[in-house]
């Protein structure tokens, strides 16, 4: 019996005028079949012939689908037929994947319309004309047509690899002049089959066991957690949670009897399917393109626009009808369920493991934030409770007291009270207190406990998602290392060893030193980097000067005017941390798009090199550009003025700005604040939320106004890959991970100056974990699965920061803030054993007789004649045998300062390695489940070969005719449906499946 079946596209053989069925001119459902007899392949379900010529159905209102040799060429596609927008157009076979181009006709230009001709597509994928339209011999080739049609021939030669590999295609006619083209991919039981088991894809097999119960005490109060809890739960399906647990093993065709496959279609979920066919697209190759491997190469080569898996239907669909991107968007990425815990699993089962990862890392993150945002509001309002009992704020406010301070600047600046800082002194009171100390403690031990929780965590999540024991997948070479070493063996060698390339990369990744980048290679690319960094960081380190020679002058300019003098300090600090803020904005971008250019000619072999280089830089970069203008007051501010008669100038007639009465600490604080939060704010309203929505407008307004034809009816009724083509493409976890880890700095390495800084985290990250689920449910295209075991090189970035806060809030809490000073002088220099005294002891005396000419106030309108004006310094009095030098109280407070800082790093780093010594990284209970799971397996594998060599033992003994049958051979192929039409027998109480 003979099939109407289309040839393979990019076959080497061409068919004759002969054996092509062309078909009339009026339909728009034209297909060409080469007419073969018998069956070609197990796929073949239809049984009737016709020529492709006829029509499929007078109510047709859809194209018929140019596909390979799988198409049931009796069936009759019809609008009505389609049940589903995720499946081919005979309504079974499910759509894996979408390939997306663009494509224009020979001689059709932007800005003309069709021909008019009827177009078909005939076996080796070219488009040919009616015969009464003339020879395409008749058009001329221009420079464009030669690059569309050299691309066609790439896109034919990879589709057949594809269909040569297994895959299923399906795609539209190109039956206009120019447009997109979408080519669908299936792939049948036999592909999932051979690629689960290569990928070694664990899957659950027909043996259940029960989760060991913990202790009474713990098994009860795990009760009434999850009963108080039940209100916060999102209402899907939860696997971490469930008592039972399904025993996994690797995929392998040899011991399909290990495994309960009820349905063939359904086995392997949506996210297996599109990561099994992305492995087989990454690796097939093209020798039309170079002997490009993988379709990363042909995107890159704009053989391809795009290529994506399809999400489950439509989020916000009208009905009852619920898929997992429905059910993920009411319960989850919704503000109006902000309060709800997240469903990791569904998250994992949609999206892979890799987002779940992230997003179970970002929902510990923000619950650990729950207990330091009350220590931290504790600590507040600790500072405001006691701010009336602060002697040296009293101190500084009395103004019976009146200590005559020194100029602040030359000239134009007067003598001044120190009672005029009343206000900035108390304040600094409310975050410079002895609170702040055990607060540091704490949040050191925070960050500790919190990467040890997510180790335990992980450690949990692999359990339940069979991540343990899974290898590292292989990784392909990058288009653009490809090229690389393509161009290096065309300059070092003949063709010979450009053919030699091609058979390497398609045997495997054994390559000889030749075929692959030495350091030699990449040299000038690690130059250019080094040299990048350095120029970035110094530009950096000049922003951060600038804005102090703003301050500078701007402060010695408002002093000239008496109606601005009274709030110098404030107008300059407030309009110079907004300068800075939109600085590290800009910055912010700039930086990210540099790192990722840099790390481009740095031509990493691997994508997951690529990444961990780029995250490298890029974090490198954008840590210094949000943290230098912080270090700067925390550390250096005020730290080099010199003293009164002996200033340090920037410029001429500009001195190095000094803190303010109350110290620095004040000002830290409200650099801190602004930053961090107008860094939140600014990026998740306007780069998170709006940018998007600019894109995406933008694209439809170009879509629209596009020259060329369209379909009404298509666009009123589009399909899920057409939907999925207008959302943005996925670009990796990246700037999501970055936004938090320098978030974690925020929250972490100035919370001596901000203890208020983990309450706003805790607000930004509650909207943040729905603006991110917002954005890969409704405004990305589905991001390939990816399958992993951890974070990567974030927890070791995350590790590193949680040490170097103990150092800098050690540093803080020493040279910035007066806790040290106080501590020295309560204990060693004061009367009473208190701080009365305490301002006057940290002023030192000046005579102004001895100011430098030119210096003095001009005009002074002081209401006193002034002798000697008082700074802030442990210095000798005038009158001393060594005026002016530091006395002995400074050497006591460095050196206290220094000591501080030795204990206060060692003990909190004692601490920290007891915290991790005290909590495993794994659980006791899932390191006790692992072990059961391994004993249960080996018990059930041996079960089930009994009960194999049993049932293929009664196999010969039994009549033909009776009983149900049974294959003897376990790798027989399968129904030709690609449904499971395995019986089934009971034994031992255990459910088998017949193979």
């Amino acid at each position: 019996m003979d099939f109407d079946i289309p040839l393979l596209p990019g076959s080497p053989r061409r068919l004759s005028p002969r054996a092509v069925v062309r078909g009339d001119r009026g339909p728009k459902h034209e297909q060409q079949y080469l007419k073969v007899p018998g069956p070609r392949a197990q796929g073949l379900r239809g049984t009737s012939t016709r020529e492709s010529g006829q029509p499929s159905g007078g109510g047709s209102s859809h194209r018929c689908s140019v596909i390979n040799n799988y198409l049931d060429a009796s069936e009759q596609v019809s609008s009505e037929a389609r049940l589903s927008r995720m499946h081919f157009h005979d309504n079974q076979r499910k759509v894996d994947y979408v390939l997306a181009y663009h494509y224009r006709k020979r001689g059709a230009h932007p800005g003309h319309g069709s021909p008019g001709h009827a177009l078909a597509v005939i076996s080796n994928g070219e488009t040919g004309k009616d015969p009464r339209a003339g020879a395409p011999g008749d058009i001329d080739l221009g420079p464009l047509d030669a690059l569309e049609e050299e691309r066609k021939e790439q896109r034919e030669e990879f589709e057949h690899n594809l269909m040569e590999a297994g895959l299923e295609l399906e795609k539209d006619l190109e039956s206009k002049s120019q447009g997109f083209v979408f080519v669908r991919i299936h792939a049948p039981w036999q592909v999932l089959a051979r690629e689960a088991e290569f990928l070694k894809i664990k899957v659950p097999t027909k043996k259940m066991y029960e989760i060991k119960s913990e202790g009474s005490i713990a098994k009860t109060f795990n009760k009434v957690l999850q009963k108080l809890s039940s209100p916060l739960k999102p209402r899907v399906p939860e696997h971490t949670h469930s008592r039972m647990k399904n025993l996994s093993y690797p995929f392998s065709r040899e011991k399909m009897y290990l495994y309960n496959i009820q349905d063939k279609d359904t086995f392997f979920d949506n996210a297996t399917r599109s990561r099994i066919v992305h492995e087989i697209l990454k690796r097939t190759t093209c020798s039309r393109a170079n002997n490009t491997m993988g379709i990363n190469s042909l995107i890159a080569n704009n053989v391809y626009e795009a290529a994506y898996p399809l999400h489950d239907g439509e989020y916000d669909s009208p009905g009852d009808d619920m898929n997992d991107r429905k059910l993920l968007y009411q319960e989850w990425a919704r503000y109006g369920v902000f309060y709800k815990f997240q469903p990791i699993d569904l998250i994992r089962k949609y999206f892979g493991e890799k987002i779940g990862l992230y997003f179970a890392w970002l929902g510990l993150y923000t619950s650990f934030l729950i207990p330091s945002s009350v220590i931290g509001v504790i600590v507040f309002l600790y500072g405001c409770a006691t701010i009336e009992e602060d002697i040296p704020s009293k101190e500084m406010c009395d103004q019976q007291n009146a200590f005559t301070m020194c100029p602040l600047c030359d000239k134009s600046c007067d003598y001044w009270n120190l009672s005029s800082a009343c206000g900035t002194a108390r304040a600094s009171h409310l975050f410079d207190n002895p609170a702040t100390v055990f607060f540091s403690i704490f949040m050191a031990l925070w960050a500790t406990m919190f990467l040890e929780n997510w180790k335990r965590l992980q450690m949990r999540l692999g359990y339940f998602w069979d991540l343990t024991g899974i290898d590292e997948e292989e990784e392909h070479s990058r288009p653009e290392y490809e090229t690389k070493v393509r161009e290096k063996m065309l300059k070092e060698s003949d063709k010979s060893v450009v053919q030699k390339l091609g058979t390497s990369t398609t045997e495997g990744e054994d390559e000889d030193d030749d075929d692959k980048l030495t350091w030699r290679d990449r040299f000038p690319g690690y130059l250019m980097n080094f040299a990048s960094i350095l120029f970035m960081i110094a530009l950096t380190f000049s922003i951060v000067f600038g804005v102090i020679v703003y301050r500078i002058t701007t402060a010695a300019a408002l002093s000239l005017n008496k109606a601005t003098r009274s709030n110098v300090r404030v107008t300059v600090t407030a309009t110079a941390v907004i300068i800075n803020l939109v600085v590290i904005l800009i910055l912010d971008e700039i930086y990210g798009a540099v790192a990722k250019w840099l790390t481009k000619i740095e031509v990493p072999k691997t994508e997951q090199t690529f990444e961990e280089r780029l995250i490298l830089k890029a974090f490198l970069l954008k840590f210094v550009n949000a943290y230098s203008p912080i270090f700067y007051v925390a550390f250096f501010k005020g730290r080099f003025v010199g003293r009164p008669g002996s200033y340090v100038y920037v410029f001429d007639g500009y001195r190095m700005e000094e803190c303010a009465p109350g110290g620095c600490l004040m000002e830290l604080c409200v650099q801190l604040s602004i930053i961090m939060l107008g860094k939140q704010l600014i990026q998740n309203n306007i780069f998170e939320i709006g940018v998007p929505k600019l894109k995406k407008l933008f694209r439809k307004l170009k879509d629209e106004t596009e020259p060329g034809e369209t379909d009404s009816a298509h666009s009123k009724h589009p399909e899920q890959w057409d939907l999925d083509y207008s959302l943005e493409p996925y670009t990796g976890l990246t700037p999501e991970y970055m936004e938090m880890i320098i978030q974690f700095g925020f929250v972490t390495l100035f919370v001596a100056s901000f203890p208020l800084a983990p309450v706003f985290a805790l607000l930004n990250n509650v909207i943040e974990v729905r603006l991110d689920a917002k954005k890969f449910v409704t405004e990305l295209r589905r991001p390939d699965a990816v399958r992993t075991k951890d974070i990567g090189i974030w927890f070791d970035i995350l590790s590193g920061i949680g040490k170097f806060s103990v150092i800098s809030n050690a540093f803080v809490i020493a040279v910035t803030s007066d806790f040290i000073p106080r501590l020295v002088y309560q204990y060693s220099y004061s009367h009473n054993g208190t701080l009365h005294g305490f301002v006057n002891h940290t002023l030192s005396f000046f005579n102004v007789s001895q100011l430098k000419a030119g210096t003095q106030p001009e005009n002074s309108q002081f209401d006193q004649e002034v002798q000697f004006c008082r700074f802030k310094d442990y210095r000798e009095p005038p009158w001393a045998p060594n005026p002016y030098e530091f006395s002995k109280q400074y050497w006591s407070v460095l050196s206290a300062r220094l000591a501080f800082v030795i204990i206060f790093q060692n003990l909190v780093m004692f601490l920290s390695v007891l915290v991790d010594w005290m909590i495993p990284d794994i659980p006791t209970d899932i390191s006790d489940q692992i072990k059961r799971e391994k004993s249960l397996f080996v018990d059930f594998f041996l079960k089930e070969e009994h009960e194999k060599l049993r049932l293929m033992e009664e196999h010969p003994r039994r009549s033909p005719g009776t009983g149900r049958r049974s294959r003897s051979s376990p790798t027989a192929s399968p129904a030709p449906s690609g449904r499971s039409q395995l019986g089934s027998s009971v034994s031992s109480g255990s459910q088998h499946t017949n193979v």
